[in-house]
């Protein structure tokens, strides 16, 4: 099939698609559309013929006319790129073969523009949005989603999991369960480093940690816990706070991987090693964990599967098919090479 010039200026049609093959517009769009009834030699030549002319379906064409954008929204605001990055993949890949095509939209600061959130992605025209904490558990943006009749999918939400359908993890447990790892290698003076205080993971990480060391008979020290915001410059920040005490932790338990490796390096910059004279853990099993030296022990939070279940989900709640309002997935403790028994009462440096 050869092209001439005024041929390659012009965009190329979907009349153009049918002269090709010999069929009619309809037919051709029949096959695009993926409807049903159409014969796999005729399925077969409008695709080749739709590569050879490089064809693509006009967008905005389509949304006018189905009254849909095809678009779906990904809200998100957590400062790991690891994080982001397993969000973004988990939901491109399961719209590998559907219609829709994936809008990430990162929020500064979800607590400071609530209000905005649902105006941008009404502006963005999208069909539906997946809400990444901590939007996914903001009353301000779920009431003004349920008031413009948006649909949405939720992830990693741990309140209010009888609005819209939610893709949880029991932060709780799988923090109590890392907290417990670390008791078990006979710790008893444990540091905690929180994530960002606007995220409710945060605040359930904490939780467990707390049921854990109460189980085990351990006080939980107000002036060993140090704030942190999920980055890794808070995390080296909050664990040189840490370890400049005199009477120091031997462990510290830290509510993810990105600030876990701030606490490795400030420990290192001091000459402990780890895990001999330092025990730390992460949560996530984000790249850098497995990275880092020594590797951290953490909790596999699976980020990518999260996001494709809520794509599934919100796909099926657009075509009008039940969904779940609840789909629940497991953590998974991944014990590598930071975490020790706690050097010996003078063993501090």
């Amino acid at each position: 099939m050869t092209l001439n010039m005024a041929d390659r200026q012009r965009r190329t049609t979907i009349v153009d698609v049918a002269r090709a093959v010999g069929v009619s517009a309809k037919s051709v769009s029949r096959v695009l559309n993926g409807e049903p009834n159409v014969s796999p030699d005729l399925r077969d030549r409008v695709r080749e013929a739709a590569r050879s002319l490089n064809y693509h379906p006009n967008a905005l064409a389509q949304a006018l006319v189905r009254r849909r954008s095809y678009l779906l929204g990904l809200v998100y605001e957590n400062p790991s790129p690891s994080y982001s990055v397993e969000l973004q993949l988990g939901a491109l890949d399961r719209l590998k073969d559907e219609r829709y095509h994936l809008v990430s939209l990162p929020i500064r600061s979800v607590r400071e523009h609530a209000d905005e959130v649902v105006p941008l992605l009404r502006a963005a025209a999208l069909d539906g949005v997946i809400l990444a904490p901590p939007a996914s558990d903001h009353p301000t943006v779920l009431d003004a989603l349920d008031a413009v009749q948006l649909p949405y999918a939720r992830i990693a939400s741990t309140t209010m999991l009888e609005r819209g359908p939610s893709i949880v993890l029991d932060d709780v447990e799988a923090a109590r369960t890392i907290a417990e790892h670390v008791i078990g290698h006979g710790h008893r003076r444990i540091g905690i480093i929180k994530g960002n205080p606007a995220h409710p993971s945060s605040m359930a990480r904490t939780l467990g940690y707390t049921q854990a060391m109460a189980g085990a008979g351990i006080e939980l020290r107000a002036d060993w816990v140090e704030q942190g915001f999920y980055t890794f410059e808070s995390g080296y920040e909050a664990a040189q706070r840490l370890l400049a005490r005199a009477d120091r932790p031997t462990a510290i338990l830290v509510q993810n991987d990105e600030m876990a490796v701030g606490a490795l390096m400030a420990a290192r910059e001091l000459g402990l090693a780890l895990p001999e004279q330092l025990s730390i853990v992460g949560f996530d099993d984000s790249e850098v964990s497995r990275v880092a030296w020594p590797r951290l022990t953490t909790i596999r939070q699976p980020v990518y599967d999260m996001a494709v279940s809520a794509v599934d989900v919100l796909i099926r709640q657009l075509s009008g098919e039940p969904s779940q309002t609840l789909t629940a997935h497991r953590f998974e403790l991944l014990v590598r090479d930071s975490v020790g028994p706690p050097p010996p009462a003078n063993g501090q440096a």
